[in-house]
């Protein structure tokens, strides 16, 4: 006996089947049971939850460069459309007992594309939400009050509900205005050919003037790459004139971009007071290797692919090589300073991160003072020669690190290399509007 008879699983292929027409039905050869088309009582017994792939017809042209862009406004439009359809109000689970748990069915998204696998469990364009030529792909996920066991009539009832939901979709579709998903196709393709062209321009990443890095956190988006956009007073950037900004053309949209330039080996600096916005900078770099939707604020900021980051914690050491900053291991830990065994302390742990990174040939590498160790950064009054900080290192052994470029946010660096005399580095000074009076940190 199969383990779905009698359930509404063993029902979801009969009530499927009867849903839709030629504008819009189910995706058919796409049904994955139990991942993407599933009819499956919750947990607390309240609602029926429900997965269906959709296929709807998609104007010509809508495939192609850029089509993630426009399969994420589309998305976006259904979200917004769903408060005033009563036919799309599965999607939000109204109705259930229990609607919260439908949120990330229709939490806002800016983010249109990723390596990383952040926002997954968000309805976002992917590789089940996009358009092609067969038309725009659709995963629709949402609950239903239960109906109770799956007699003919509840599963008359349940491809009704279903069935009106996906005309309720066309109709959304057809309404969102050619020229948006036009403008979002570019945009998509703005980015994605400017983080290809980036390393011929001897670049790693590019931060356009207007930017607006700070974001704004919810409980279903709290991590920076997939928050959108802060509300209220956020500052746009805009490259100083002593950074010589640079120009791009964009390959989508035919527009032409001004703003910051970081380069290929190169160390640069972001320094300021308390609270200026020098980590979301830092933040926005590791997010630029994403694509991102009008308005999200950071789809301009566009950065290569393999950004690294070293930070500093506490964590075992399995062989770890320190090797470039450490001469000897400090008591307590095996082994040699190319291969470390044992409880690494922070600098230790920021040290084999480091040198993990420039192993790799990370293009760009993130360095936060907030997470680092001081005492791996700059040399100490306490310090003993067994100890090499990056700063002695960058102004001594440079070629030791390789291609990878450095964004630091360190005052104490900065003043150190700075006092050198022979180390060339730029320096973005963080600073508020309102703030302007202050005396620059790094001069």
């Amino acid at each position: 006996m199969s383990g779905t008879e009698g359930s509404w699983q063993g029902q979801v292929h009969r009530i499927v089947a009867g849903i839709g027409d030629g504008r819009a039905r189910i995706d058919r050869g796409v049904v994955r049971d139990l991942v993407n088309t599933y009819l499956v009582r919750s947990l607390d017994m309240t609602a029926l939850r429900f997965s269906i792939p959709v296929l709807l017809r998609a104007r010509p042209g809508a495939s192609g460069p850029g089509a993630d862009g426009a399969a994420g406004v589309i998305i976006e439009a259904i979200k917004a459309a769903v408060p005033a359809e009563r036919d799309l109000y599965p999607i939000a689970g109204t109705g259930t007992e229990h609607p919260r748990h439908c949120l990330p069915n229709v939490e806002p998204v800016t983010l249109i594309a990723s390596g990383s696998a952040v926002g997954t469990g968000l309805w976002r364009p992917d590789d089940g939400n996009r358009i092609d030529d067969a038309g725009v792909h659709l995963v629709i996920r949402g609950a239903l009050p239960y109906p109770g066991p799956p007699a003919p009539a509840a599963a008359r009832e349940v491809e009704e509900r279903l069935g009106a939901l996906i005309e309720a979709l066309d109709r959304v579709v057809r309404r969102v205005p050619e020229q948006t998903l036009a403008a979002a196709r570019a945009l998509s393709v703005d980015q994605k050919v400017l983080r290809r062209v980036l390393p011929g321009m001897g670049l790693v990443a590019f931060i356009a003037d207007g930017t607006r890095p700070a974001r704004n956190f919810t409980p279903l988006r709290c991590h920076h790459r997939i928050s959108g956009p802060k509300e209220g007073v956020h500052v746009p950037f805009c490259c100083p004139p002593e950074l010589d900004p640079v120009e791009v053309e964009l390959a989508g949209s035919g527009r032409i971009a001004t703003g910051l330039g970081l380069r290929r080996r190169e160390v640069f600096a972001v320094a300021g007071s308390n609270a200026e916005g020098k980590s979301t900078i830092l933040h926005a770099l590791i997010a630029g290797q994403d694509d991102h939707a009008a308005g999200d604020g950071r789809e301009l900021l566009v950065s290569v692919n393999g950004v690294a980051r070293a930070e500093a914690g506490e964590r075992y050491l399995a062989g770890a090589d320190v090797s470039l900053f450490f001469a000897s291991l400090p008591p307590g830990l095996a082994g040699a300073p190319r291969a470390a065994f044992g409880r690494g302390s922070g600098s230790l742990v920021m040290a084999e991160e480091f040198q993990a990174a420039v192993r790799a040939a990370a293009p760009l590498l993130i360095l936060d003072e907030d997470r680092s160790a001081t005492n791996l950064l700059v040399p100490g009054c306490l310090q003993s020669g067994e100890v090499t900080p990056l700063a002695t290192l960058l102004a001594t052994r440079r070629e030791a690190l390789g291609e990878t470029g450095m964004q630091l946010p360190s005052h104490l660096t900065v003043l150190e290399l700075r006092s050198r005399g022979n180390f060339a580095l730029r320096c973005l000074v963080a600073r508020y509007p309102d703030r302007a009076g202050r005396p620059d940190p790094a001069a």
